[in-house]
């Protein structure tokens, strides 16, 4: 909200010595935010004064049309002579009133006017368009022209009022009072201790039958609508200077008369207004629900289907203005240039339910001033008065005739009233304002109280977002200054400790970033799309997803099953810009909705829930475990002297597993599996034994080519994501320092030749059992294929077996039984043979 400060004057007598910067103060200090403070005119220097065109003479021979004028500025000038003055604009005349600047002016942004020689004449000043004076557009997109009874010589900064102040306010969602200068002004007021003159406080008279009909049927979304009749408007007339000068530094373009004057009001007293062509009304003015389907040509000249929901204003055609957003165009007000302006205008002031014209304007996609005002809250009880000052203004600028017909169609309703106790605020504050002080403020907000130690505190119409105790509570602290509350630090309970969750989840991060992987949080949001672009059976779990009823993206209205779109998203991103070498990872939330749908109840406010509503709660919220995730493209190790780079690949996915296990004290069997996404012969089920039984915990390996193209991902691009969770049950959070022998190890090397489709991680495992508990570690080193050697369809796996006995040094028969063992119960298991 824009406030010129010489506008807030007229209903607020601060000192004259008092700037902008001196009420931003104070304002911010009775909790309004004022963002800025805008000096309009601070470098602007005359002399700059009203001039009359005399002559103009087109000067041929130009790539664009050029004007000799000669200008009488009176005596501004010293001599009284016309001014010589160059000007290319096209929109005056000779006898049009114009704005001169002078030489040895300055305008706005330190542009100095001298005499100067051009197109071959001397131009000695300029006529000034009205951006180059700061004022913004007018509508004209060129020179101002002034009313016909403009004085030639006056000084043009003080009739055009361009030097000010501006306060530029961002009004919170529960303050639509403040969305007016009335609003503003009465806070002024109040932070300055001084009266307000009211513009609200007018003489308006009563509801009569003769006025213009109106029928209501919707009395929920339109509580009070009133309506005023002015005929006789002279077509010709346009906006005074001043109206025009207040709505440019409020930030509204003018338009004309009928229309510049209902925009003032609005801003004047925070209602909006509607002003319609009367002989283009055609019967009763009504207020509906729309028609499902029903159309309308708006103001803004879109064709728009109505909603079920939307709040019309409509005549016995149909609608012709949505209510509270918009007014349509086939009642619009012709201004002063057409052929045949608008003589007769319909007033209608009326107050419209915030929740259905904020779901109006979101759902056309249509903000207006009107709705940003309406859906923050407006003072049912000025609709009568704005109604009335912008007849009144009518009538003086137009030279209109208010006709005796007042309507006011009005659903009964009494005003809110708060029980709250006297010390309630010095409760809430940790201050002791005591009676007399909350009773102050209160009443100098408006509101009417009543009571001794319990206070009935009837709340005024202009403040709808006071509901309760604690709203009151705000009123008087704000007003007594936050600034002045104590600081006092509250005493920390003695620390517990991160939890063993917390404490996994930060290893697993160190253990990440120490193998080279850089943690990209991202958006837990999705689209539904994605699961075909990760090549999800239609079947799979992972689509069942849990919508938002209000996601911050049409587009991706769900929570994430997995990480991996976020995360690959991440990784396309980076890729797109350049940086190629990527290794990535993510630990986080992804939500599963549970079978039965709960709806979760409302916690108590004045106490600690009980455990049994906490677990309520929760059981109505989806499954939300923790996973890790990583995705991997271009070098794993770069290329240098040192040697030649190696690019990431399937196996450093897997390893990725690997170390998230080892920090979750887990033990992890890797075998070949097939989902989704992966490539289905480098995809690595990830397993883990819970409760006895095998559970898959996660994938890891190389990306299907499919999904990288979906996707728009690199070539080889490898990922892995893990239920962290389910790590965490089965893993022994017990730390475990490395155990040092001081006995020699023994290695043993083998070489199995096994089927081709027999899995690494099976003969590994037979491997490992048959070894015993002399087996230390067991290291997959080489895989051999070759026909001629070991037969079609069969492979060589050969493994480095370190053993090591904790109280000896074992011999060389004792590590041989030990190897022998093993690959007996492998040879058992698997089919493998010694190789040679």
């Amino acid at each position: 909200m824009r406030v010129p400060l010489s506008w807030l004057r007229e209903y607020v007598d601060l000192p004259a010595t008092e700037t902008g910067r001196d009420v931003q103060a104070k304002l911010i200090s009775a909790g309004l935010e004022v963002e800025t403070v805008e000096q309009l005119g601070h470098d602007l220097k005359g002399p700059l004064v009203v001039g009359q065109v005399l002559t103009i003479e087109e000067l041929e021979g130009f790539k664009k049309p050029i004007r000799f004028c000669t200008v009488d500025v009176g005596r501004a000038n010293g001599s009284g002579e016309p001014q010589e003055i160059v000007c290319g604009a096209r929109n005056f005349a000779v006898g049009d009133k114009v704005v001169v600047v002078l030489p040895g002016a300055t305008l706005p942004g330190g542009f100095s006017i001298s005499a100067r020689k051009t197109y071959g004449k001397t131009s000695h000043g300029m006529i000034c368009s009205g951006d180059e004076l700061g004022m913004g557009d007018d509508g004209s997109h060129g020179i101002i022209v002034l009313p016909p009874e403009t004085e030639v010589g006056k000084d043009a900064i003080e009739l055009l009022q361009l030097v000010d102040e501006v306060l530029d306010i961002a009004v919170t969602a529960n303050r639509g009072d403040c969305l007016s200068i009335r609003g503003v002004a009465r806070e002024t007021a109040i932070a300055y201790g001084l009266p307000l003159r009211d513009p609200a406080l007018l003489d308006v008279p009563g509801p009569n039958a003769f006025g213009y009909p109106v029928q209501v049927s919707d009395p929920a979304g339109c509580d009070r609508f009133t309506a005023r009749t002015v005929t006789g408007l002279s077509p010709e007339a346009r906006s005074p200077i001043w109206l025009k000068r207040r709505l440019q530094k409020v930030g509204m373009r003018p338009i004309s008369l009928a229309v510049d004057v209902t925009n003032y009001v609005m801003m004047e007293l925070g209602q909006p207004l509607h002003a319609y062509d009367r002989s283009l009304v055609q019967g009763t003015i009504g207020v509906r629900r729309a028609e499902e389907g029903e159309k309308i040509v708006t103001l803004d000249g879109v064709k728009r289907t109505l909603h079920a929901e939307d709040l019309v204003i409509t005549d016995e055609r149909g609608p012709i203005g949505l209510a509270g957003v918009m007014g349509g165009a086939n009642t619009e007000i012709a201004d002063h240039t057409e052929a045949q302006g608008t003589t007769d205008v319909v007033i209608e002031a009326a107050h419209f339910d915030e929740v259905a014209i904020a779901r109006t304007a979101r759902r056309h996609k249509l903000s207006s001033e009107a709705s940003r005002r309406f859906e923050r809250g407006v003072d049912p009880q000025a609709a009568s008065a704005a109604a009335q000052r912008t007849v009144d203004l009518l009538v003086l600028l137009a030279g209109g005739t208010a006709e005796a017909g007042v309507t006011e169609v009005v659903a009964p309703s009494a005003p809110h009233t708060i029980t709250c106790p006297a010390d309630h605020p010095d409760k809430v504050a940790g201050v002791t304002y005591g009676r007399e002080t909350v009773v102050r403020r209160l009443q100098q907000i408006g509101c009417d109280v009543y009571g001794q130690d319990e206070l009935l505190v009837t709340v005024p119409s202009w403040r709808p977002d006071l509901a309760e105790a604690n709203d009151l509570a705000e009123e008087v602290i704000r007003l007594e200054g936050y600034e002045n509350l104590p600081s006092t630090l509250p005493k920390l309970p003695s620390g517990r400790g991160l939890t063993h969750r917390q404490r996994l989840h930060r290893r697993v991060g160190r253990a990440l970033a120490g193998a080279g992987y850089v943690e990209a949080p991202t958006y837990p949001f999705v689209g539904e799309q994605v699961f075909d672009q990760l090549g999800l059976a239609a079947d799979d779990p992972a689509r069942r997803v849990v919508k938002l009823v209000n996601p911050l993206n049409d587009e991706e209205p769900a929570l994430r099953t997995t990480l991996l779109p976020g995360l690959l998203g991440a990784l396309r991103r980076n890729d797109g810009r350049g940086a190629h070498d990527l290794a990535l990872f993510e630990t986080g939330l992804v939500f599963l909705p549970r079978e039965e749908q709960r709806v979760a109840g409302h916690l108590p406010v004045d106490r600690r829930p009980t455990d049994e509503e906490l677990a309520s709660l929760d059981a109505a919220l989806p499954e939300q475990p923790r996973h890790v995730a990583v995705v991997l493209a271009g070098a794993r190790e770069q290329a240098g002297w040192w040697g030649k780079g190696r690019p990431a690949d399937w196996a450093d996915a897997v390893e990725a597993a690997r170390a998230v296990a080892r920090e979750a004290g887990a033990e992890l069997t890797v075998r070949s599996g097939q989902y989704g996404p992966w490539h289905p012969g480098r995809c690595a089920e990830l397993v883990v034994v819970l409760d006895g039984a095998e559970r898959v915990v996660g994938h890891a390996g190389e990306l299907h080519p499919r999904v990288l193209k979906a996707l728009g991902l690199p070539a080889r691009t490898s990922a892995m994501e893990l239920d962290l969770d389910v790590l965490e049950q089965v893993g022994d959070g017990t730390p475990q320092a490395p155990g040092i022998s001081t006995f020699p190890v023994a290695t043993q090397d083998v070489a199995l030749v096994v089927d081709a489709s027999v899995p690494h991680a099976e003969v590994e495992s037979a491997l490992r059992e048959g070894a015993g508990e002399l087996l230390e570690a067991i290291r997959l080193f080489d895989v051999y294929e070759n026909a001629e050697q070991l037969g079609d369809g069969r492979k060589s796996l050969a493994y480095a077996l370190r053993f090591r006995a904790a109280d000896r040094t074992l011999t060389v028969d004792e590590a041989s039984a030990a190897r022998d063992a093993a690959v007996a119960l492998a040879g058992e298991r698997t089919g493998a043979v010694l190789r040679g």
